[in-house]
């Protein structure tokens, strides 16, 4: 039976002020993700990646809509029933694994820190030392200084942070950027792992096509919705739902605003056809 957690937004909006502006991050994202999948978010900067990935961890509220993560409607939790379910059912990790991390612990040190609330809750945790080998931690520098571990250990420790109390949804912004090719592979191995053992549901953040191509389903956020979707490398677009259909940029660099595209039925599939001589091209 899967560990992992539903993830669903219906209409979601995100505005913030921006020298005395409005702006708006996220303009109506409907998405499902299933329990025990494994997702990338891509999308250009300033596209609302991250903004996606902090409402799914209920760091921050949406303006408008709905978000779900498994039974709870983030947006209806008091700041205390917030608090409670990133301690027992959502892990997240911050971009820069010193974010993360206790400077001041050891590795075994940090998880056993980070289960500290759950434990007083009642909720079994494992131990730490099961978690540091789920994600592939070396057992010899469990209790090394942090100071002394590399880019990509340290990296692995902060997953092992996130997934200590054995959440059902697992978040990562960028968990990668800052590692060599080597370390991201180690990296993204921990990730499958938590999510092949354990069945917990995993989204992440990357701008790196590697990264993007281990996730067996990718999610394109273009201006603030969904523009298109990726599974086993093939891209799709994605009726949003107004109607719309968000061309990816090379398909908008050979249909040029005014396009006329016609929609017909071609069995079990609908093909768009583009009619010749049309356009302002």
């Amino acid at each position: 039976m899967s560990g992992g957690v539903r993830v669903v937004t219906r209409g979601l909006v995100h505005i913030y002020r921006a020298e005395g502006h409005d702006v708006a991050a996220l303009s109506g994202i409907d998405l499902v993700v299933a329990p025990g999948e494994r997702v990338a978010l891509l999308g250009p900067s300033g596209a609302g990646k991250s903004t996606l990935l902090a409402l799914f961890g209920g760091l921050m509220r949406p303006s408008a809509g709905r978000i779900l993560v498994g039974e709870h409607e983030m947006s209806r939790l008091t700041e205390a029933e917030l608090d409670a379910v990133r301690g027992a059912e959502v892990g997240m990790v911050l971009q820069g694994a010193a974010r993360n991390l206790l400077p001041y612990l050891s590795a075994r040190g940090n998880v056993e820190f980070a289960q500290r609330a759950a434990r007083r809750r009642g909720r079994e945790v494992p131990d730490a030392d099961t978690v540091l080998d789920l994600v592939g931690f070396p057992p010899e520098a469990a209790d090394a200084p942090l100071a002394g571990l590399t880019p990509g250990r340290l990296q692995l420790l902060a997953v092992a942070v996130a997934v200590s109390c054995r959440p059902g949804l697992l978040l990562g912004d960028e968990p990668t950027s800052q590692l060599d090719h080597g370390a991201r592979d180690v990296v993204l191995d921990a990730l499958a792992q938590v999510n092949a053992r354990w069945g917990t549901t995993v989204v992440v953040v990357t701008h790196d096509p590697d990264v993007a191509a281990a996730m067996p389903r990718t999610i394109t956020i273009r201006d603030g919705r969904v523009g298109a979707e990726g599974r086993a490398g093939e891209e799709f677009a994605v009726v949003s739902a107004d109607g719309s259909v968000p061309l990816p940029p090379h398909a908008l660099a050979a249909l040029p605003p005014g396009s006329l595209l016609r929609l017909h039925e071609d069995g079990d599939r609908w093909v768009l056809v583009l009619e010749e001589g049309d356009g302002d091209g």
